[in-house]
């Protein structure tokens, strides 16, 4: 046999025992490891495997390969270009193995975590992260295939973050809001479905949706707000719905003066607590603040169960206190001034000449 002849059969054998190799350990990994990853609690075990699978047979052909080409004497100026060639064979196959592995976890835990937290962040983010992921990825291995072949990249670094600077600047109110989306869903002052109050743009409702840049409220007489998350992010927030939907009302009512305060007290309590809608085992308290310029200023407030019924809560209200202290004959006085007009009487005297 001739050396050639016999170099080609070395060679040859070591691509077929690369392929062999690599037929194996598929074989291996696709039985036998998936026999043991259904003794575990989780599907993670099988995502890894179905992503190393391609990889391993592969990175084996590939290597048999690359061993079968050392066999045969070359030009020296050939093995530069053939170590490129098999250097980007294993970039490409680690670049595919590493975006399905990172894209396959992130579905992973959508399926099995996601729906199992209790916050929604995740759900929300989760896309949003996977293609962060992803990008970040393949920047690193672009990189790395540059560096690889001696190609600076400090200039091009510069150029995107000059780039992403001016970027950033031009849509410096998007970014704002954007943040402050992130920080309402992190920090989640309100949820969907609660009734806020913005004070900073005098605007309460109920929250229908929080996104990325806006907020969407939709108010009382049923129209749909649309705020910045940056307006909402630097304004101070009322939630009606936490903790919970219980709720206290109060209404301020006045009394003239000389009224018996105690008995005032008691009625106003009496004609609360008589109400179907209060909460009886909560404090019925009617709280005596002021002396008013015409009467007793009287401070009455109880506790409610929803804090939905709070306007027409507060009609009822009114109507009970008026209705109970017009029954016992407690004046109830308006705004009213006394004036005192004093006349003098001036004689004015003649003088004769």
């Amino acid at each position: 046999m001739t050396p050639f002849l016999t170099t080609l059969s070395i060679a040859s054998g070591f691509v077929l025992g690369g392929l062999l190799i690599g037929y194996l350990l598929r074989l291996i990994l696709s039985r036998y490891g998936r026999k043991l990853s259904q003794k575990t609690t989780t599907n993670l075990d099988n995502v890894f495997i179905d992503v190393v699978l391609f990889p391993v047979q592969a990175i084996s052909f590939i290597l048999g390969l690359q061993l079968a080409v050392r066999q045969f004497v070359v030009p020296e100026s050939w093995w530069n270009v053939i170590s490129a060639l098999f250097f980007v064979s294993y970039w490409i196959i680690a670049t595919i193995s590493l975006y399905r592995l990172v894209d396959r976890v992130f579905h992973w835990y959508e399926d099995e975590i996601a729906h199992k937290t209790e916050t929604e962040l995740d759900d929300k983010f989760l896309n949003l992260f996977r293609r962060l992921a992803l990008m970040i990825l393949l920047v690193v291995v672009f990189i790395t295939l540059l560096g690889r072949f001696d190609i600076e990249v400090g200039a091009l670094l510069t150029s995107l973050g000059v780039g992403s600077l001016a970027v950033a600047l031009a849509a410096q109110d998007s970014l704002g809001n954007l943040f402050a989306g992130l920080t309402i869903m992190i920090d989640q002052p309100f949820k969907v479905g609660d009734r806020v109050e913005l004070q900073e743009i005098e605007t309460w409702g109920d929250v229908v949706e929080i996104g990325l840049r806006s907020t969407r409220i939709r108010t009382r007489d049923n129209r749909m707000v649309t705020v910045p998350n940056a307006v909402i992010g630097n304004g101070l927030i009322v939630n009606y719905s936490d903790p919970d939907t219980v709720f206290r009302v109060e209404t301020m009512i006045g009394v003239a003066y000389g009224t018996d305060i105690e008995f005032a007290r008691q009625v106003m309590i009496d004609a609360i607590y008589a109400e179907p809608w209060v909460m009886k085992e909560e404090r019925i308290e009617a709280l005596f603040l002021e002396f008013g310029e015409s009467a007793l200023n009287f401070r009455v407030r109880c506790w409610i169960e929803d804090y939905i019924e709070t306007r027409r809560i507060i009609d009822k209200m009114n109507s009970a206190l008026y209705k109970a202290l017009n029954e016992v004959n407690i004046e109830m006085p308006f705004p009213q001034r006394d004036l005192h007009l004093v006349s003098s009487n001036i004689s004015l005297g003649t003088n004769g000449s």
